[in-house]
C-alpha cells in the first residue's frame, strides 16, 4: 500500500489481484468503515460480492451514520456529519455508488451538484442574550499570545505531545476567544483533550481556516446521513451479493501469533443469543471496527431523560477490542479510550417541531425560512448560544431532513458540551433532562418569551435526548501506538478500520477517516496496484500558511520595517505576503 496524489493514480483501474478468487472477507460492524471496505473489495479488489459477509450486532446498518423515525412521531439522529471537498477517499468511493435520488448519477454527482446549487454558508454562527447577534461573530478574536501558542503547537514534534492535553500548550486568551467557540462546538473538543489531535487538526484543515466562522469550509448532504450515504451504499453492496448478517455480536478474533507472522484463525460470536463462530484460513480476510463513539448510546423521550451507561459488556465493540488486544501489544490499548465515560460523554437531542409556533424564531436567527421545504440550507451548519451554560449548539439542516418528514414539521439537532453543568433556564444538567426540559432551554436561548416557553415546549415539539458515553473518546490524550495500525506489522489476513485505527496525518471524527482506513486495509491485504489518495497536502503549502496568518489576525496586517519590506518587495515573497493579506 502506498500514497499518491494526482490524476494518474486517481483515474487508474487496478487489475485483479493475484489469488482474490480464493479469498473471502468478514467485516465486523456495518458502520461506514465496513461498508466502504466491502465496496473497495468489490470495485478495486475484484472480489465477488457473494464472498463478503458483514457481521452486525443490531438490526440496521450504518453505525454512527443513523437516522430513523421514532414511534412517538419525532425523528432520531444522534449527530450530524460535516463533509468537505478535501475528503479524498470518501469521494473516491462515492463516485462509484449510484444515487438513489438522481437518475444516472453517482452519490458524488448528486452531492457535488447540490453544493453548486446551494453553496454552504452560515449567516449567524453564534448568538447571545437570547437570540441576539454577537458583535464579534465572524472574527477569531485571538490575542497575539494565543496566536503564538497555536503556531508553536502546530510545529511541536508529535512525541512531545504524547499523553498531553492542549490546555498544557494553550492558555486563557485562547480559551476565551471566538476561535475556541467555533472549534470546540464543531469538533466537540474540550480543553483537556489531546494536544496531538489538536495539532493534526490545525495542519489537516489549515486551508479551511477562513471558512470556520461562516462554515463555508463544510458541506452537508441533502437528507440525513443514513438516507444520503448509507442507503445508497448498502443498496449497491446488496446488488453485488454482499451478505449482512444481523443480530451477530462478535466477541473475539483469535490469532496464531509468531514473531514474524500473525494470522487470524477464528471469529467468535453470539448470534441470536447463542454462542458460535467461524474457523478461518489465511484466505479469509477479517476487518474489525475497533471502538465506537456510539456504543452504549441510550435514548430518552420527551418525558424521560436518557441514561448514561458506562458499562462495557461482553459482546460490545470495546470488549471485542480488549479481547483482541490481549493477544499482542501491536493491537492497541483500548482502555486508554474507554475508561472515562463520564468525561467523554456527549448529550444530544433530536427535536421535531409539530406546528408553526417555533419556526419563526428559527427564521429570525438563521435569516432563512425553514418552512420553505425546498431542500436548501437553513442554519447553514451549527449555531451556538455563546453564553449557554451547557455550551448548547443546534443545527437545522436542509428541510425536509427525512424523506418521510411531513411538510408542517421541522427537524433540529441539538447538543450540549457541558452536559454536567446546570442550564440557564432549566437549572439542572442536560444529561439529567427530559426532552421537554431540553426544549425549554433551547427555546429560552432562541428568544421565546419566558412565559410562553412551558406551553410551547410541552405541545409544539417532540424532543428525544440521547447520551453517548464514548462520543469523544478518540480525543483522550494519547500516544501514537495507543491506536493500532490499520494492518499491524506481520499480520497476514486482518485489519483494524474506523476511528480507532491509526493512519498518518489524517484526523479522526470524520467520515473520511473511516473510509480512508477501510481503503488502506483493502489495498494492503489484497496488494491492490493503485495508490490510496494522499491526505490533502495543504500543510505543505506556503500559501495556506500565509492565509492562516492573515485570518488568525482577523486580517490585521503586520507592520514590517520599511527596509525589510523594500527587500521583500524585490522578491516573490513580497508579492505572496501582500496577496494573502499578511502585510
Amino acid at each position: 500500500m502506498y500514497y499518491k496524489s494526482g490524476n494518474f493514480e486517481a483515474f487508474a483501474r487496478p487489475r485483479k489481484p493475484k489469488g482474490v478468487d480464493e479469498k473471502s472477507a468478514y467485516l465486523v460492524g456495518s458502520g461506514i468503515a465496513s461498508l466502504a471496505a466491502a465496496a473497495f473489495l468489490i470495485r478495486d479488489g475484484h472480489m465477488d460480492g457473494s464472498r463478503i459477509t458483514i457481521l452486525e450486532a443490531s438490526k440496521l446498518p450504518g453505525g454512527a451514520l443513523d437516522g430513523i423515525k421514532h414511534p412517538s412521531g419525532g425523528f432520531m439522529i444522534r449527530g450530524d456529519r460535516e463533509q468537505s471537498d478535501d475528503m479524498e477517499c470518501l469521494w473516491d468511493l462515492m463516485r462509484s455508488i449510484p444515487s438513489l435520488e438522481v437518475e444516472n448519477a453517482s452519490v458524488l454527482d448528486e452531492f457535488y451538484w447540490l453544493q453548486k446549487d446551494d453553496p454552504h454558508r452560515s449567516l449567524r454562527r453564534m448568538t447571545q442574550n437570547r437570540g441576539q447577534p454577537v458583535p464579534t461573530d465572524g472574527k477569531y478574536t485571538l490575542s497575539s499570545r494565543a496566536q503564538l501558542e497555536i503556531n508553536l503547537l502546530s510545529i511541536t514534534r508529535d512525541e512531545d505531545l504524547y499523553d498531553k492535553g492542549m490546555n498544557e500548550f494553550l492558555g486563557k486568551d485562547f480559551f476565551e476567544s471566538n476561535f475556541w467557540v467555533y472549534w470546540r462546538t464543531m469538533f466537540d473538543y474540550y480543553d483537556w483533550h489531546s494536544a496531538l489531535e489538536m495539532k493534526r487538526y490545525l495542519l489537516r484543515f489549515i486551508h479551511h481556516i477562513d471558512g470556520q466562522p461562516n462554515l463555508t469550509a463544510v458541506m452537508y448532504t441533502r437528507y440525513n446521513q443514513y438516507e444520503s450515504f448509507v442507503l445508497p451504499l448498502v443498496t449497491w453492496l446488496k446488488q453485488h451479493g454482499v451478505v449482512i448478517q444481523y443480530d451477530t455480536r462478535v466477541t473475539n478474533v483469535q490469532f496464531n501469533i509468531n514473531p514474524d507472522r500473525k494470522v487470524a484463525r477464528r471469529i467468535d460470536w453470539i448470534r441470536g443469543g447463542q454462542p458460535g463462530g467461524l474457523d478461518l484460513t489465511e484466505n479469509d480476510l477479517v476487518f474489525v471496527t475497533n471502538g465506537s463513539l456510539v456504543e452504549n448510546s441510550k435514548w430518552g423521550d420527551h418525558h424521560t431523560p436518557a441514561t448514561l451507561d458506562p458499562e462495557i459488556r461482553e459482546g460490545s465493540v470495546w470488549a471485542l477490542w480488549r479481547n483482541i488486544a490481549k493477544q499482542d501489544p501491536a493491537f492497541g490499548r483500548p482502555d486508554k479510550f474507554c475508561t472515562r465515560p463520564y468525561e467523554t460523554s456527549l448529550t444530544s437531542a433530536s427535536l421535531t417541531t409539530l406546528d408553526d409556533k417555533i419556526p419563526p424564531y428559527i427564521q429570525k436567527i438563521t435569516q432563512r425560512d425553514p418552512f420553505a421545504f425546498n431542500g436548501r440550507q437553513v442554519t447553514g451548519g451549527l449555531s451556538t448560544f455563546r453564553d449557554s451554560g451547557w455550551v448548547m449548539s443546534w443545527n437545522c439542516q436542509r428541510q425536509p431532513h427525512f424523506k418521510a418528514q411531513p411538510h408542517n414539521q421541522i427537524v433540529v439537532w441539538i447538543s450540549g458540551q457541558l452536559d454536567a453543568e446546570p442550564g440557564d433556564f432549566v437549572k439542572k444538567p442536560m444529561r439529567e433532562c427530559t426532552g421537554e426540559e431540553i426544549t425549554r432551554e433551547w427555546l429560552y436561548h432562541l428568544g421565546v418569551p419566558s412565559e410562553q416557553i412551558p406551553e410551547i415546549a410541552a405541545k409544539s415539539a417532540i424532543c428525544l435526548p440521547c447520551i453517548m458515553p464514548f462520543c469523544t473518546a478518540f480525543f483522550v490524550p494519547r500516544r501514537t501506538d495507543d491506536r493500532p495500525n490499520v494492518v499491524p506489522e506481520h499480520v497476514v489476513n486482518f485489519a483494524f478500520i474506523g476511528q480507532f485505527a491509526e493512519t498518518e496525518r489524517d484526523t479522526i471524527f470524520t467520515t473520511e477517516y473511516s473510509v480512508r482506513t477501510a481503503m488502506e486495509a483493502v489495498y494492503t491485504l489484497l496488494n491492490v496496484e493503485r495508490a490510496v489518495p494522499e491526505v490533502w497536502g495543504s500543510m505543505y503549502d506556503i500559501r495556506c500558511w500565509l492565509k492562516s496568518i492573515a485570518v488568525s489576525r482577523d486580517y490585521e496586517r503586520l507592520e514590517l520595517p520599511g527596509p525589510l519590506m523594500a527587500v521583500l518587495d524585490r522578491t516573490d515573497i513580497g508579492d505572496l505576503l501582500r496577496k494573502y493579506g499578511v502585510v
